[in-house]
């Protein structure tokens, strides 16, 4: 039996999928977490073998979420479900631990093989996410500005263009306000801009926040 946790800040959300998940004899929901502090916390003190968890929550990112759990149980599989579609996050997200993405829109039977397959030590590729890569591995000019950044400086990206101050992000990562101004540095030059208003511009049209 396959051990699940389920995190998403809306309750209805995570009793359809208790319900779905519950239907099926080798998987069995034996946690869930309102926001991703809640979820570390109980990554901390139980045994899952998938977490299935939201990108927006009120407290903790799914990108943060996803980068903190990698450092308490680094083996312990993501699955991203989210309402967000595959090409606004599932590159970067992909490339930084998560072993699958899926948008919520997606059919329960597919869910359902996602996660088991994420279960039994695989990665789960939808066909949209699948189309997506083989794109870019035939086109890698055109990727999206915020895919050539690191995983760290993802997260940074997602704080500053969400309007948070250095100081703010540096308590949040427990980094100090010159580290993260060397990340600012860095990703405004990656992605040839110039100001936080224009992450936030860039993040807003791109669908990145709302």
């Amino acid at each position: 039996m396959k051990k699940i946790l389920l995190v998403d800040d809306h309750s209805i959300v995570r009793q359809g999928l208790r319900n779905l998940i519950e239907l099926e004899s080798d998987l069995e929901v034996t946690g869930e977490a309102a926001s991703g502090i809640e979820a570390i916390k109980l990554v901390r003190s139980n045994t899952y073998d998938v977490v299935v968890m939201d990108i927006s929550m009120p407290d903790k990112n799914g990108v943060d979420t996803l980068h903190d759990l990698k450092h308490v149980n680094a083996d312990l599989p993501v699955l991203i479900l989210s309402g967000y579609a595959e090409e606004q996050y599932a590159l970067n997200l992909m490339r930084n631990g998560c072993k699958g993405y899926l948008s919520k829109d997606a059919e329960p039977e597919e869910i359902i093989s996602a996660i088991r397959a994420i279960a039994n030590g695989k990665r789960y590729i939808s066909s949209e996410l699948a189309e997506l890569m083989t794109n870019e591995l035939s086109h890698p000019t055109e990727k999206q500005l915020h895919e050539t950044l690191s995983d760290r400086e993802f997260q940074v990206f997602f704080k500053l263009a969400g309007g948070l101050s250095a100081t703010e992000i540096a308590d949040e990562l427990c980094i100090s306000v010159k580290t993260v101004s060397t990340y600012r540095t860095r990703i405004l030059e990656k992605m040839s801009l110039k100001t936080n208003a224009d992450l936030t511009y860039y993040a807003i049209k791109n669908g990145l926040i709302t």
